[in-house]
């Protein structure tokens, strides 16, 4: 490993793309109840954990390093390009950022604040006009909020999977589900029957193939 400077320690840059990332998605998502709060503060949360072995302290590379170096001896663990580890345990060859799984991980992440961005637009004027959110993305799915976060989290995780991250993945999908429950729940004492005839028609997460 010969190295002039780690690729790792670079504390700036984790607080740097954390605070884009977040604040990005904040614009977009704009929180106000308790609920949206524990939404996006979990978001968040997984956000900082990616960044600080992205740039930080590589954990997932230092827990795993004697097996890397049994199965891997030619991998320099202190590169910024051995976190990609999608890339090495798959036998990738060049850079991991020309990949086909860190181009997929691109167009999801933009797929999702896309979708977020659409959601928000919608839900804000329907809010405001006390009237159930019906338009947009949520014509086809009554909670694209979530899955917009659940693409760019699976996004994030093709390009630089860490033991953390991929433990508090499914965690947090099992969250928003519960959350998505408990939203319906509210807005059938809110809405009424205008609410189940809307849920009945609209999957939840899962887009029907007849629309």
């Amino acid at each position: 490993m010969n190295h002039d400077m780690t690729d790792y320690g670079l504390w700036f840059l984790v607080f740097l793309n954390s605070a884009i990332f977040i604040m990005f998605a904040f614009s977009f998502f704009k929180p106000q109840t308790a609920r949206d709060w524990r939404t996006f503060g979990s978001f968040a949360a997984f956000i900082v954990a990616l960044f600080a072995e992205m740039y930080g302290f590589p954990l997932t590379i230092y827990l795993l390093s004697g097996w890397l170096q049994t199965k891997y001896p030619n991998l320099d663990l202190l590169s910024h390009n051995a976190g990609h580890l999608w890339s090495t345990l798959f036998g990738g060859t060049g850079d991991p950022h020309f990949s086909v799984l860190h181009i997929l991980s691109y167009l999801l992440i933009g797929i999702g604040f896309y979708l977020l961005s659409s959601a928000w637009h919608v839900l804000y004027f329907a809010q405001r006009e006390n009237r159930l959110a019906m338009t947009g993305p949520y014509a086809r799915v009554r909670h694209p909020q979530y899955i917009a976060f659940a693409l760019i989290m699976f996004g994030f995780l093709l390009q630089w999977p860490t033991l953390l991250t991929l433990l508090m993945f499914p965690v947090l999908l099992v969250m928003y589900k519960r959350l998505s429950v408990s939203e319906e729940n509210e807005m059938v004492r809110h809405f009424g029957a205008e609410y189940e005839a809307y849920a009945k028609r609209t999957p939840r997460f899962f887009p029907s193939r007849s629309e």
